[in-house]
């Protein structure tokens, strides 16, 4: 494969082109040449389509659409679907190498080497040093998930947020229980046992059990037991630590799960907690404005990231990004809505409705901080996710162009031990042979 699309091979050369980026937006910029050549509305009266997620990134942004439009003068039209669904129109639009779509939500972790390859991605560097506002601070940003969103010395999309999953607990269950959370990875079985014989009938334990969903939660799983999903161009679920934490992650949520958890994603997860009927909920930290609404779980929550596991901790942190597509006819004015909608100002209205933000000055702000400190939810929940940003990976699924792909036979191999239908053993076994003969195709 191209080394350029292999994330760890690629590092040195995507930091360099940010810092390259940072640079020369700050030269361009210098004696307020930005503030004289830029203007808001230099694109008034045209149209641009946004393709949305239906997720809590998306929705905190677009209730400030009607100010986006009566900046620039021009007209948002917006696409949202279910994320599954999302990418289903998204692939079928740049494969027709239509201009349906100017820009677009995009996860680099799962599919941005996959889209880059494919050539769907506009390169946002020119338009960064030539077309940004005086007071839009690229260099704030996240560095590293800028350079998680750079392929080939070409940016991508900007970073709107930062998440990972947590853990969500009710501390009045557990206190009636008796139990405490664990300092172990392991012990949440003998935790999730003793919820289960204390409060029967609330659900100990719930997370993903979707297939094409689950991978993002076992992640975690996989390598806080130790394990990596790739070594010297093999698969390594099979690996000792690879099949503890399939055996693991199956069995809580075959155990002390709800029924029909094969068919549960995000929204499944946090109706359920957000509802009372789970003590434990291993899920993104965007959920926390959803698990919070209307207030019932908002004085019985705590907020953690995983316990550490034989191999360490080691969260999942990724983060959406805003991209422009490489057929969109109106790329500057696309990068306009980008600009906007990563901007100082609008992140932080984001960040007081549960979007960790992407920019370290928001994240530092006195806004931000008497937020948090409102409610001692919201400051369990940031002190987890900064725990995800200093100490994450952004791994989840095979560090490869085919990444999810990959998340498919992970998916299965989980789900067939949550039914019964093979032993650990059995299941990464066919799980590897058929993730060996993609990575070789890679």
């Amino acid at each position: 494969m191209n080394p350029d699309f292999r994330r760890p091979a690629a590092c040195a050369v995507a930091f360099a082109a940010v810092a390259f980026a940072a640079v020369a937006f700050a030269s361009a910029c210098a004696g307020g040449a930005c503030a004289q050549e830029f203007h808001w509305r230099k694109h008034q009266g045209k149209t641009l389509t946004f393709l949305a997620n239906n997720n809590p990134v998306a929705n905190a942004l677009l209730k400030y659409k009607a100010d986006f439009e009566q900046q620039t003068g021009m007209v948002l039209k917006v696409d949202s679907y279910q994320e599954q669904q999302m990418r289903q129109r998204l692939v079928t639009v740049m494969n027709a190498r239509s201009d349906e779509v100017d820009v677009f939500m995009s996860l680099p972790s799962r599919e941005g080497m996959q889209f880059a390859r494919a050539g769907w991605y506009a390169n946002l560097s020119d338009l960064v040093r030539n077309a940004s506002a005086k007071d839009y601070d690229f260099a704030d940003l996240s560095a590293g998930m800028l350079k998680d969103a750079t392929y080939d010395q070409q940016l991508s999309g900007i970073p709107m947020n930062v998440e990972g999953p947590v853990l969500y607990y009710r501390k009045d269950l557990f206190q009636k229980c008796g139990v405490t959370l664990p300092k172990s990875l392991p012990e949440l079985d003998a935790v999730s046992a003793q919820l289960k014989r204390c409060v029967p009938g609330v659900t100990p334990f719930v997370s993903r059990g979707l297939r094409s969903a689950l991978p993002f939660t076992y992640s975690v799983f996989l390598h806080n037991m130790g394990g990596q999903y790739l070594r010297d161009g093999k698969s390594q679920l099979c690996s000792k630590e690879g099949q503890a934490s399939l055996a693991l992650y199956a069995k809580l949520l075959r155990d002390y799960g709800p029924p029909g958890v094969v068919n549960y994603n995000f929204y499944q997860t946090s109706s359920l907690y957000k509802e009372g009927r789970a003590a434990m909920a291993f899920e993104s930290s965007n959920e926390l404005r959803n698990l919070m609404d209307g207030g019932a779980r908002l004085n019985d929550t705590a907020v953690a990231v995983l316990p550490a596991g034989p191999g360490g901790s080691h969260p999942t942190v990724i983060g959406w990004t805003m991209s422009v597509s490489a057929h969109s006819r109106h790329k500057e004015a696309a990068w306009y809505f980008v600009q906007w909608a990563t901007s100082p100002a609008i992140q932080a209205k984001l960040a007081l409705d549960g979007v960790a933000p992407a920019r370290s000055a928001v994240a530092k702000s006195p806004g931000y901080k008497a937020w948090m400190d409102e409610q001692p939810v919201r400051a369990e929940w940031v002190a987890a996710v900064n725990e995800l940003s200093r100490t994450g990976t952004s791994e989840v699924g095979y560090p490869i162009v085919a990444n999810p792909a990959s998340r498919d036979f992970i998916g299965q191999a989980a789900t067939e031990l949550l039914l019964g239908q093979k032993t650990p053993a059995q299941a990464c076994a066919d799980a590897d042979k058929q993730l060996d003969a993609l990575i070789a195709k890679d």
